[in-house]
């Protein structure tokens, strides 16, 4: 029979974390755990408040689910049994995590990889001044791919201009998390032009990109949060050029997999992102690197402690994970 545990676990955050909406100090994690005949399953989710998702709220939905899960409920069973989020994330995470346990086969070859190679992911700089920003871009210079927290009350031209100039090599992302506004979007996006960052992650709100159809774009736009599995994404046609993928949102890597391929369907490119979490959360989602043009892991490289075993990181280069951690 199966058993399920579930618990809230906390990691401190190396420094702080911050964006356009707030900064934070410690990870705060739900993880499920499933057992069934002497193998053990986990998944870690983030509880996400700007999809009113709380701790507390996330742990009670999957208690709630305890009985269907604990009589043997399957990952396909479970789609419809919850909604998308981080509480169904961490389930669904788990059953593919006890899946391998007990068959013996990886999760990447489940889900159609042949080969699970090392990827090389961004590496976030936290909103801050501009001689902040160009401090932290300075100390990261040598990883190849920056992704870079906009969204200020103001001074954001400065900030991309600052940091560019400290990471003149590095590849980089602007993520303004819903910062910026119809008067000043395109401001930025032509200084982002100007500076040469390949991308712009979620410039407007999510409620307002449809002015993104109005507008030149002389860098190529990301949604994040815009998309969160496949319904919805036929709207974002012609208003994005990438979809990022955060487990977190799909509620799972089954989900995940499923938004790749329609995404894909529609010509777009993609990205896997996270949420601030440890190695636990960044597995299942290297499963989706591979179909990746930008891989967004770094979660345990923000955190001062990670889980054990984690994920090795050798610079920005993240291998798979060993089989003891998960998949």
């Amino acid at each position: 029979m199966r058993q399920l545990t579930v618990s809230v676990d906390r990691f401190p955050i190396a420094g702080k974390f911050t964006i356009s909406r707030g900064s934070r100090t410690e990870a705060v994690v739900v993880t499920a755990t499933i057992a069934e005949d002497g193998a053990v399953g986990h998944g870690e989710c983030v509880p996400y408040p700007r999809y009113g998702e709380t701790v507390e709220g996330v742990a009670a939905a999957i208690e709630a689910l305890r009985p269907r899960i604990e009589a043997g409920l399957t990952r396909e069973a479970l789609q419809s049994a919850m909604p998308p989020g981080a509480a169904r994330n961490a389930v669904d995470c788990a059953l593919w995590d006890l899946d391998a346990k007990r068959s013996g086969i990886r999760a990447h070859v489940t889900a159609g990889l042949t080969r699970w190679q090392p990827v090389t992911t961004a590496y976030t700089i936290s909103l801050g001044s501009p001689e902040e920003m160009a401090e932290a871009a300075a100390k990261a210079a040598d990883r190849p791919i920056l992704k870079v927290k906009f969204g200020g009350p103001d001074g954001d031209i400065a900030r991309i201009r600052a940091v560019r100039r400290a990471a003149p090599d590095a590849t980089l992302i602007a993520d303004a998390n819903e910062g910026w506004t119809e008067a000043n979007i395109e401001a930025h996006l032509a200084a982002c032009a100007e500076e040469g960052y390949a991308l712009v992650e979620q410039p407007l709100p999510a409620k307002a990109d449809g002015f993104l159809a109005q507008i030149e774009r002389p860098v190529p736009i990301m949604a994040d949060e815009s998309v969160h599995d496949r319904q919805g994404l036929q709207r974002l046609v012609g208003l994005y050029d990438v979809v990022n993928i955060k487990l977190d949102k799909t509620g799972g890597l089954t989900e995940a997999l499923a938004l790749a391929d329609a995404a894909e369907r529609l010509g777009f490119s993609l990205m896997i992102g996270c949420m601030v979490g440890t190695s636990l959360a960044m597995a299942p989602a290297l499963v989706i690197a591979p179909r990746c043009r930008f891989v967004d892991l770094d979660g345990p490289l923000l955190l001062a402690r990670d889980r054990e075993p984690g994920l090795r990181y050798e610079g920005s280069l993240v291998y798979p994970p060993e089989p003891a951690l998960w998949g």
